[in-house]
Parts: structure tokens; sequence; C-alpha cells
């Protein structure tokens, strides 16, 4: 009897290892006929691209200010530098940069040490720096802007760029402009090769813009350091878009 029942689990554990070594080679050949049916397919594309741009003028002026203060005592460098920042907002607030174009993107309190050779580490207070980022929408107060906060104490001034508040317009002009040129560059690529071209089967798109940028040095100084704001022109700025195409060939 237990013979009998070792025979039929042998034949069970035979006829279950047959079935899944069937349905291994069934998936395996379903693979290998997939990857062959692609690279077949794309053996009989072709992807084109063409590229569009757009020039346009800046509507936003985008600058950082702010504070670095020290001091001995916690409470000391912190009512420094709050009195000095409020004065920097308030004037910034003056030229009617409204509150919604004024945002505080760094406040750090951090100890301050001095390393000598023979001393070692020197605790010689602490050093707190505060940044506002300030969105200019009318370009006749960017000077006023620069030299009224650096007159009021801000002597952490920096990364000037202009930029565009609502891009998505001229991106989708230079879009037109990347589409139609990459169906140009199709069409000549298929008389001068003699290929038919099929159906559009894919479209990529690749985005960029680039603002201008200026560096103005940070640590400028206060009141008696200030100095005239220069003149700055905000130029043009550059969207471009990048269209690929892919095409099946008949």
């Amino acid at each position: 009897m237990e013979e009998q029942t070792t025979k039929l689990l042998n034949k069970a554990f035979m006829l279950l290892a047959v079935l899944v070594v069937g349905v291994l080679v069934f998936f395996v050949g379903q693979m290998i006929l997939q990857n062959r049916a692609i690279d077949f397919q794309n053996q009989n594309q072709i992807t084109v691209s063409g590229q569009g741009k757009i020039y346009a003028k800046p509507d936003i002026a985008i600058v950082n200010l702010g504070t670095k203060t020290s001091g001995l005592t916690v409470a000391d460098v912190t009512k420094k530098n709050t009195e000095v920042m409020n004065a920097v907002i308030e004037a910034v607030k003056a030229l009617k940069i409204e509150e919604k174009d004024i945002q505080t993107t760094n406040y750090s309190l951090l100890p301050n040490y001095n390393y000598t050779q023979y001393s070692g580490r020197i605790f010689e207070g602490y050093i707190l720096e505060q940044s506002i980022q300030v969105k200019i929408r009318d370009f006749t107060k960017i000077g006023d802007v620069l030299g009224q906060t650096t007159a009021k104490g801000a002597n952490l001034v920096g990364d000037l760029q202009f930029t565009i508040d609502n891009p998505e317009q001229f991106r989708e002009q230079a879009r037109a402009k990347a589409i139609e040129k990459a169906k140009a560059n199709a069409n000549n690529l298929a008389k001068e090769s003699g290929i038919k071209l099929g159906k559009l089967v894919n479209v990529y798109e690749n985005y960029n813009s680039y603002p201008m940028m200026y560096e103005k040095s940070a640590g400028m100084g206060g009141a008696t350091d200030s100095a005239p704001a220069p003149t700055i022109e905000p130029g043009q700025q550059e969207i471009n878009v990048t269209i690929n195409l892919t095409y099946r060939v008949k």
C-alpha cells in the first residue's frame, strides 16, 4: 500500500514538474517573440528632431536681500538682526512692493568660533543670517530697491535675475516652431533617402528656459559703505523647446 502511494506521489510530482517546465517554456517563448517584434518595429522607425526658440522680454526681477549679524549672545545678535531686517523690509514695502512678493528664504543662527594654532577653538559669540527674496514687477524700482535696502543695512545682496512670470504662452509658440521644423526635417529626410513615412507613433518634448542672471557680491556693507545702484538692463530671455518625432517607415 505504501509502495503504491509512493508511486502515485512520484507520478504527481513528475506531472507537476512537466507542467511547470511547459509554462516556463511558453512564457520564455512569448518574451522572445515580443522582443523580436519590438526589434523589428524599431528597425522600421525613424526619429527626427526640431528646435524652436523664442526670445521674450522678462517681466519680473528677483533679488535676494539679507543681513549677517554677529554678537556675543543670542539675545544681542537677534536684536541687532531684527532691527536691521525690519528696516530693510519696510524700505521694500515703502517702494510699493506687495507682501506676496516678499518671502523669507533663510534664517540661520550659528555659534561663531575662531581657531588659533595655540589656543585651539575659541568661542566668539553667534552669527545670524536672514534673507528674503523680493520680486520686482516694476523694473524702474530695481535701483531703488538695491540702493535703499543697502542703505538700511542689508549686507547680503545678490543673485539678481530676470524671468517671465507666465512663460507657458511663449513655450507654446516655441513648441509650434519645433514641431514645424521636425516635420520639415522628416519630409526632407524621406525625400532624400527614398523612404516613405508612415504613422507618427511618438512625440517627445524637451524644454529649457534661461533666465538672465546678474551676480552682485555679498557683504556690501551698511549705509556708510553703500554705493549708487548700477543701471541694469533686463535684456531678453531665451525659451527653447526641442521636439522629437518618431515615424513608422512603410
